[in-house]
This record gives C-alpha cells, sequence and structure tokens, in this order.
C-alpha cells in the first residue's frame, strides 16, 4: 500500500483487552473459562476493537492481538518445545544504570509474563489457533468493508530474544529452526489475504537486552543473521504483502542505552518485507527523521513511522501529528508514508500503560494528524 491521494493511517497491532478477556482466554491466573465461551468472548472482542478503529479513522486496522498474551511469547501456544522458565529481561542495560527505576519495572513483567526457555525441538503444531484469528478478523472486517486488515507474528529473532535457548547448540541453530517452524504461520497468514507485519523489535531493542555484551560491530552482525533467517522464513511471500515492526522497547523509561536507527537501517533495509513499522514519535528517537536526509530509500520500501507515542497518556494535537508525518514526506515522498503509532498499546495481557479511552482518542488524533497533513502535501 502507498498514500497514492492521501496519507493513509495505520497502528502497530495490540490494543486494550475487553475487561474479563484475559482471565477467560486463560492468559493470566488459572481461571480460563469453557471452549465455547472463550470463542464468543474473543470473537467479540475482535469486533469491538475493529469497530472502534473503524470510527477513529485507521484505515489498515487489527485484530488488537486480542487471543495472545503476548506479541512474542504467544508462540507457545502454537510451538512444540517450550517449557520451564526463563527471565530475559532481567540484564537490560538501562534498568542495571537506574536501578529504582528498573527493579519495580522488571517485578511487575515478572509477575504478569511468563517467559518459559526453549527446552526441546520446535515445530509449528497449532494451525487452528491461526485459523480462528483469522476468521475473527474476517467476521469483524465484514462490518467495514472499506477497511483493510493485518494481523502481526513474532520474528525468529524476537522469540529467540524472549524465549531464551536452553536446547539448541547455537543461537543460530535455533534462529534456523525458529524460522523452518514459523514459516507456517508466516504462510497461512499470508494466504489469508491480510497483510502480514512481522514484530522484528530484536532489531533494536536487542542491542541493550539480548547482545548488550557484544560491540557495535558484532551486533550488526547478529541482527544480520535475525534478518537473513527471516527472509529465508518469508522467501514465499510477495515483499509487499508484507511490513516489519522495529522497536527499542516499548516502555516509559530512560532509553539511554538505545542504539542509533542510522546504524541498524542498512541492516534492516535488507529485510524483504517491503514496510518498515519504527518508533518516531518518543523523545528518544524523533530526531531521528533526519536519518533520511543522508539515506536513500530503496524503490521499493515505504516507510511507517510511528508519530504517535505508546506509552503515555498524553494525547498528541493533530498540528504536531501532521508536522512529524510531514517533515518525513518531505524527505522521502508522499506516497511512501504511512502513518502510524510508535508500538502496540496492550503488548502484553495485563499489561498497559495507557488507559484504553486515552488508546482510542489516540488513534483518533493520528487520523485528524493524517488529515492535516494530506491537506499540507495534497494542496
Amino acid at each position: 500500500m502507498t498514500s497514492t491521494d492521501r496519507i493513509h493511517t495505520t497502528h502497530t497491532g495490540s490494543l486494550p483487552r475487553p475487561p474479563g478477556l484475559v482471565e477467560a482466554l486463560g492468559l493470566a491466573g488459572d481461571g480460563a473459562a469453557d471452549e465455547a465461551t472463550q470463542d464468543r468472548l474473543l470473537r467479540d472482542a475482535v469486533a469491538g476493537v475493529v469497530a472502534r478503529q473503524v470510527e477513529a479513522g485507521i484505515d489498515t486496522v487489527s485484530d488488537g492481538e486480542q487471543s495472545k498474551a503476548g506479541y512474542s511469547t504467544y508462540v507457545t501456544e502454537r510451538l512444540t518445545g517450550f517449557g520451564g522458565r526463563a527471565y530475559p529481561l532481567r540484564g537490560q542495560q538501562d534498568a542495571i544504570d537506574f536501578p529504582d527505576w528498573g527493579e519495580p519495572l522488571r517485578a511487575g513483567i515478572e509477575a504478569t509474563l511468563a517467559t518459559p526457555a526453549c527446552i526441546g525441538d520446535v515445530a509449528f503444531a497449532q494451525p487452528a489457533l491461526v485459523e480462528r484469528d483469522v476468521a475473527n478478523l474476517r467476521a469483524a472486517l465484514a462490518a467495514h468493508p472499506d477497511a483493510d486488515g493485518f494481523i502481526t507474528t513474532a520474528s525468529p529473532g524476537v522469540i529467540s530474544m524472549f524465549l531464551e535457548n536452553q536446547h539448541y547448540a547455537s543461537h543460530e541453530e535455533y534462529l534456523a529452526a525458529l524460522a523452518a517452524a514459523m514459516r507456517t504461520e508466516y504462510e497461512a497468514l499470508h494466504a489469508s489475504g491480510f497483510l502480514l507485519q512481522i514484530d522484528c523489535p530484536d532489531l533494536a531493542v536487542g542491542r541493550h537486552v539480548q547482545f548488550k555484551d557484544l560491540s557495535s560491530d558484532e551486533f550488526r552482525r547478529m541482527i544480520e543473521l535475525h534478518v537473513e533467517a527471516l527472509n529465508e522464513a518469508t522467501r514465499a511471500i510477495p515483499p509487499e504483502a508484507m511490513r516489519i515492526h522495529l522497536c527499542w522497547g516499548n516502555y516509559e523509561g530512560p532509553h539511554n542505552h538505545d542504539v542509533p536507527l542510522a546504524e541498524i537501517l542498512p541492516t534492516v533495509l535488507k529485510a524483504r518485507p517491503a514496510q518498515i513499522s519504527f518508533e518516531l514519535a518518543n523523545p528518544r528517537h524523533e530526531h531521528e527523521w533526519r536519518v533520511f536526509e543522508d539515506t536513500v530509500l530503496p524503490d521499493d520500501k515505504v516507510l511507517v513511522p510511528g508519530v504517535i507515542d505508546s506509552t503515555t497518556n498524553y494525547i498528541e494535537h493533530p498540528e504536531l501529528v501532521a508536522e512529524r508525518i510531514v517533515r518525513l514526506a518531505r524527505l522521502v515522498g508522499r506516497e511512501r508514508i504511512i502513518a502510524s503509532t510508535d508500538c502496540g498499546f496492550a503488548t502484553f495481557a495485563g499489561f498497559a500503560p495507557v488507559f484504553p479511552s486515552i488508546v482510542y482518542a489516540k488513534l483518533g488524533t493520528l487520523a485528524e494528524g493524517a488529515e492535516l497533513a494530506t491537506r499540507e502535501l495534497w494542496p
């Protein structure tokens, strides 16, 4: 998709789940409802979030990741080989620098987010769960024929970041196994006709979490491997049917060790998906639109910049949103910008820093800002 006559809008996937859904699905605690009740609540939840996205003015909408405990950890419900418990976020570099901030955050995440480890051979085992998500989004979109749909999925690299390898002989071997297993999900989602968003925070946040002890050159070589694994897993899918999402960590915190976009962009551009979603609204990265003053964007790439912060309850002014869109569009071309959010608003079930009512107000101001930008870019 390109913005041929106006700036189109989307977001990056997760949205607040209705009260009771998390417990009913067994995503937190142990009060899971029966299967029929789960199916009904989930179907209604997806219909509700799709309707609210459309009402807010979003063009390309998602199921809000309503069925998933977390954007990366959900795969343990679909893949074999996972069990036990790992604590991958304990070594986060900015949390080490600022323990008075980091410790409460870590404790809160560990209390709500179970992260098992890889303890056996990885294989895809639950195609029915993919079919359920596709069916729910398709049913919800039937009431909104003018809206497009996208579905999120986890990259091999981000799975390796959250679900520690305790089985394979090397990181490379683990990546290859994940790529082979997730290829089934990628191709099934593509076959549904929805845009495939592959979440790749490992290419950015991995610098100060998973690979904080590596040199800059070593880190770049590592994410080259991650991109190669992703490209192998998606080799049968047309690039224009996919986008990747970069993230430096969807949390309100110091971020003083975030790797600059300029350092990773050459590697990111090697990924097959045509659309690149990335953070451009939060205070640590808003200045990085200037990277594209010196970077020639390949003809087959489209940018999906975050122009709304997903970690605070501030509602951005539409004129600020428009300013963020326009200054980047002036560099790369108005047709190659799709306005989005920095990240998801409910990345993990039970852990959402932005209040639900404010989430949709922020999506509304995203649409208003895109309209203002359109007036300036298409006078």
